[in-house]
């Protein structure tokens, strides 16, 4: 049960600030270390929240915190993998996480009872937790808004006259859309001028279902058109989330447009979102039963040039709660100083919003069919760490290091937009007799779109399952499990991700980050695609927050737990 205000105590080794899921994911790894830690939470859960489509790597962020077992009885609708059709294409793209094994598949999960699960699971691991407590303030050594914070001062939601301070060593700030620090303090956010978004949706009873009968049974479907992108997530309470998101200008105006022809009368925003949804064939079909209530909000990104400082974390999902767990851990140890282990975190969660931008521009991209100009939404060093792989294949060895461009930029999108291709398990099984095995590996040499070109100049087939193969090479690594979060190397560390030794290791040849995966595993067909739907239903690596007004958070992301 959530302490009581009389047991709050005035001061904590850490402090947490937000009990969504990265912020109550932080707070478990660090009291599992035997760390004093201290959470916040302005909402009494369970509380609604949008956001409801998982990525099959949250399994073994799951599983470390001994709560994947305990999602998976639970009883939400099962995943089996997920459908993009993008527009143009004749057939759908198909992730299909459960082709390797049953147990690699995912979960469409109401957050209501998601999110409690998980700020439940940190109270059972230490955690003090206490819920309906907003931090008003941040206090300062020498009252220095750019320097250390030292102590917060809350309210309680319900009865304002109930308040007081709480000091702390370190700050763990996991407000999201509020972002306390980055806000009000740091005054440093920046808003991803590329994805300035509209997002309306609705819980629909009685829908059809996607795939029927087939192994792709109950899965998520979703349409991307050229100016909007719709989603179909069936629920385990039997409502399914049917949801459009539009850009900002082309939603505005298209609301004066139905305005203009209904003489003068705005629609309202339940006519609005059916007017949208009557233009997917694929997904209109699947939809029955009485119209739903209609939400919306906006739905924009941001990011940020730096996420810590002095013994201060800002993160936004469960990799960016386990990178702030892991800095903190090797600053309080000793084993490194605060300012190297800030860098860390800084490069983590840096190169996780680069990777996941590339990804989602590359849809956008294909969508609109047109270059959009995003060079100002990239900081160069990110982008360096996120796409060392393609890099030298996209611009050149001898230009490697170069100020990146707008050209290179739209070049890295493109490459990675093979991800969203119409390939399914099906097609590679029919091409692979027809290539060499080597061409087939994830972990291949990157192959560009020319060479394709002259190794398979009349096999279309062959050509869509090696642009798809070599665009994951490049977008990948948007996917974060916890073997790939410990292994990759980010501002000269790694991740000791070890119960009771967590911590950082110095990287002995000082690189930024690896170049090639440490061990093979098998990868999933449009893995780029599910990041791209994970971005529109609710997820988005931490740095990359949404603005949701319905509760006070953030959407969060997953690997965007927020």
């Amino acid at each position: 049960m959530t302490k009581s205000i009389s047991s709050q105590p005035s001061k904590s080794q850490i402090l947490v600030l937000g009990g969504g899921p990265a912020g109550s994911y932080a707070a478990t790894v660090l009291a599992r270390e035997g760390f004093d830690v201290v959470l916040l939470e302005a909402a009494k859960f369970p509380r609604y929240h949008i956001g409801e489509s998982m990525l099959p790597s949250c399994r073994q962020f799951l599983k470390f915190v001994d709560l994947e077992d305990t999602i998976k009885n639970y009883g939400f609708c099962k995943k089996p993998g997920a459908t993009l059709k993008l527009v143009g294409e004749k057939r759908e793209a198909y992730t299909d996480f459960v082709r390797i094994s049953p147990d690699n598949g995912a979960w469409n999960v109401t957050r209501a009872d998601f999110d409690e699960i998980l700020l439940r699971n940190a109270e059972k691991s230490g955690v003090h937790v206490f819920e309906e407590m907003r931090a008003l303030s941040i206090n300062f050594v020498d009252n220095n808004p750019k320097g250390r914070p030292i102590a917060v001062k809350w309210e309680n939601v319900v009865d304002r006259n109930l308040s007081g301070t709480i000091a702390f060593d370190y700050l763990v700030d996991a407000t999201g859309r509020e972002g306390i620090m980055a806000q009000k303090y740091l005054k440093h956010r920046k808003m991803n001028t590329s994805l300035r978004n509209i997002a309306c949706w609705g819980y629909w009873k009685g829908t059809g279902m996607y795939g029927a009968g087939t192994r792709r049974e109950n899965a998520p479907w979703f349409e991307a058109l050229t100016v909007r992108v719709e989603w179909f997530i069936p629920l385990h309470n039997g409502m399914t989330s049917v949801g459009v998101v539009m850009n900002e200008g082309m939603a505005n105006r298209r609301k004066e447009a139905a305005k203009q022809a209904n003489g003068g009368v705005a629609l309202t925003l339940k006519q609005h979102y059916l007017n949208c949804l009557q233009l997917s064939p694929g997904l209109i079909e699947l939809l029955d039963g009485p119209y739903p209530v209609v939400q919306s909000a906006s739905d924009f990104s941001y990011n940020a040039p730096t996420y810590s400082g002095d013994h201060y974390r800002l993160i936004g999902d469960a990799a960016g709660g386990l990178a702030a767990a892991v800095s903190i851990a090797s600053s309080i140890r000793g084993e490194f100083e605060e300012a190297e282990v800030c860098k860390y975190h800084d490069a983590k969660i840096g190169i996780a919003y680069t990777r996941f931008l590339v990804v989602v521009l590359s849809a956008y991209k294909q969508m609109r069919a047109q270059d959009m100009p995003v060079l100002a939404d990239f900081e160069e060093d990110n982008f360096d760490r996120a796409f060392d792989i393609i890099r030298p294949v996209i611009q050149g060895d001898a230009d490697v290091g170069k100020r990146i461009s707008e050209d290179e930029l739209q070049k890295t999108i493109t490459f990675c937009g093979g991800v969203f291709l119409p390939v399914d398990p099906e097609l590679h099984a029919r091409v692979a007799p027809r290539l060499d095995s080597k061409l087939l590996d994830p972990y291949g040499p990157v192959v560009t779109p020319e060479e394709i070109e002259r190794l398979v100049p009349n096999d279309i087939e062959a050509q869509l399952v090696l642009k798809e193969i070599n665009g994951r090479k490049g977008a990948g690594r948007a996917f974060s499990s916890i073997g790939s979060f410990s292994d990759e190397v980010a501002g000269g560390f790694s991740a000791r991700v070890d119960r009771g030794s967590l911590g950082l290791i110095r990287d002995s040849s000082e690189v930024i980050t690896q170049t090639t995966p440490p061990q093979k595993a098998p990868i999933e067909s449009s893995k780029g695609a599910e990041c791209f739907l994970i971005f529109l239903a609710g997820h988005q690596p931490l740095a990359a927050r949404v603005y949701w007004p319905t509760c006070g958070c953030p959407r969060t992301c997953l690997p965007n737990f927020s």
